[in-house]
């Protein structure tokens, strides 16, 4: 499972070192194949297995559906495979990191099934605004049994 927050630094052509505790959970249970795409201002890094258990949940929707398809032109379409290379290192394509606006300091944030990738100011202030609001939800969480 991926989980923790970790700071890292992008370079220009777009390569990072993912961090070594999700190397781990890779080399242990996938493979050196992550699919990127972008989500809800960050990046969304998945296994290659666990991608395709979602692609196979999205295939089975309605392509009529107005949701369905614009899930599939903005989430689906937007996705790229990136290998790991030997340095433990994945190289984001332009077009992602445009999207989430990585420029040079970025966190890795571990989201049990797949990893997170954000801009670090914008981390931020998403952990802040979330954490400004944990009362609000919390009580539905409670209602999940957690």
């Amino acid at each position: 499972m991926f989980r923790g927050r970790h700071e890292h630094t992008i370079d220009s052509k777009g390569r990072v070192s993912l961090p070594a505790k999700f190397r781990e959970v890779l080399n242990d249970r996938y493979d050196d194949r992550l699919v990127i795409t972008n989500f809800d201002g960050c990046l969304v890094a998945y296994p290659f297995d666990e991608w395709r258990l979602l692609e196979e949940k999205v295939s089975a929707m309605s392509i009529v559906k107005t949701a369905v398809k614009s899930f599939q032109r903005f989430f689906i379409s937007g996705a790229a495979e990136c290998n790991i290379d030997k340095q433990g290192r994945i190289l984001i394509p332009p077009t992602l990191r445009d999207y989430a606006k990585l420029e040079k300091d970025i966190v890795f944030a571990g989201m049990i099934k797949k990893i997170e990738i954000w801009n670090k100011e914008r981390w931020g202030h998403e952990i802040a605004k979330v954490g400004d609001n944990f009362d609000d939800f919390s009580e539905s969480l409670s209602e999940l049994g957690l």
